[in-house]
């Protein structure tokens, strides 16, 4: 099974972007992943290819229609579809690593990106939008953070990294944030690299590193331990 992720968008040419690039972009080559971006104005009906009107109740800013994004939903993931379908949105639920494997274990994902004000809600119920969102902040559009999204994602899938065990000491895979990392020279502007690091006892480091992981989760993210 290939992992097939389409995205909903009025600004395609951005993508695969960052997403073609380097382990991603060979893993799309070879097949591990596919990506297809369509264009959301497409689907409107009018000769200005119209996608958005003026919140109901008044307010400023733009909503996107409900009749035309449930349109390119519906074409682009019938009900037979088994993908999830996701609207990149700052009210989300906050994107986490687990959810990231289970998107990664499965057939794929519908992305739609929202711009201007928001979505109209009534596509988010009838469609059964899951609601996903990358950070306390707000963006343009969905773009970039769909493609954030996916980058979390596709590197999960198998062969698409290489070395597995590269990710398995990675932040939020064991719960706690990662160690840090050296490497040579020995020595660099009056610091060396801890002796531990260097003493051959990987019994030794593996404490270590399970230390500096639990020192820095407590002091940067204590919410992990909670």
């Amino acid at each position: 099974m290939t992992f097939s992720a389409d995205i909903i968008t009025l600004f395609p040419d951005l993508f695969p972007g960052p997403l073609g690039a380097s382990v991603l972009g060979r893993g799309m080559s070879e097949g591990r992943w596919q990506l297809r971006a369509t264009q959301l104005r497409d689907f409107a009906t009018d000769r200005h290819r119209t996608v958005d009107d003026t919140p109901s109740g008044g307010g400023a800013g733009m909503v996107l229609k409900p009749d035309i994004l449930a349109k390119a939903v519906d074409t682009i993931a019938p009900p037979a579809d088994p993908r999830p379908r996701i609207l990149m949105s700052p009210r989300g639920r906050p994107l986490t690593q687990a959810r990231a494997h289970e998107l990664a274990q499965g057939p794929g994902a519908v992305i739609i990106c929202g711009r201007f004000e928001g979505v109209d809600q009534r596509v988010i119920d009838t469609r059964n939008l899951e609601e996903i969102s990358i950070g306390d902040y707000v963006l343009a559009g969905g773009e970039v953070a769909a493609m954030v999204l996916l980058e979390a994602v596709v590197r999960l899938i198998p062969g698409v990294l290489g070395a597995l065990d590269s990710r398995d000491e990675e932040s939020f895979e064991n719960g706690l944030l990662e160690y840090p990392h050296y490497t040579r020279p020995q020595h660099f502007e009056g610091q060396d690299i801890p002796a531990v690091l260097t003493s051959g006892d990987h019994g030794r480091i593996a404490r270590w590193r399970h230390e500096q992981s639990l020192a820095l989760t407590k002091a940067r993210r204590p919410d992990l331990l909670d």
